[in-house]
């Protein structure tokens, strides 16, 4: 019956945090890019699916650092050959705050923010060129907070992966539609204290 309850006390808190409560230190980020599309900076780039998921710890105010995980396939036209790619890594996303650098909140709810990765990946294509190495990538985005924990998010990124293979170097400016929820680990903490006390 307690876990119920602070299950449900849990969720409340959640629900009534502000739109900056999100992105506050101690706090947990844990989502996916679901949709991508590439823009290639290569001969055979194209377009592509890929589930991305990752999750992140808030280190500070605004500060996320965490992984993620990437697998998708390419297929640039009916007569191509499947590309597969791959990678896993660390990633660091910094959240601007209101009115920082000149820039507002769309709407005033949501979040304008800037996110690096770096990893291992590499793209195989059947019978045709691969690449395995350092997986890497760079670029802005914006997450929109439908509820006060859930962001729909949008990114732009300069995507790369340099190493071995027969192509070394490949890179491409993808965007990312996705979702991220926003998991209030301190408001967690002060519930469960006041359960107990």
């Amino acid at each position: 019956m307690k876990k119920l309850i602070f299950t449900g006390l849990l969720a409340v808190a959640g629900l009534t945090s502000n739109a900056n409560a999100q992105i506050q230190e101690g706090n947990w980020m844990v989502g996916s890019s679901i949709v991508t599309s590439n823009f290639g900076l290569n001969t055979d780039a194209g377009y592509n699916f890929a589930i991305q998921p990752r999750a992140a710890y808030f280190v500070k105010d605004n500060v996320a650092v965490g992984g993620y995980v990437k697998l998708g396939t390419e297929k640039i036209s009916k007569d191509s050959n499947t590309k597969f790619t791959y990678g896993v890594g660390a990633l660091g996303r910094y959240y601007l705050s209101p009115g920082e650098q000149g820039v507002d909140n769309l709407l005033n709810h949501g979040r304008w923010f800037f996110e690096g990765n770096v990893g291992i990946g590499g793209q195989n294509t059947k019978g045709g060129t691969n690449t395995t190495g350092l997986d890497f990538g760079i670029g802005p985005g914006y997450s929109y907070f439908i509820t006060p924990n859930i962001g729909l998010e949008g990114l732009v990124k300069y995507d790369g992966i340099a190493g071995f293979g027969s192509e070394g170097l490949t890179s491409k400016i993808s965007f990312n539609v996705g979702l991220s929820i926003f998991l209030p680990t301190s408001k967690g903490r002060e519930v469960m204290n006041d359960i107990k006390n």
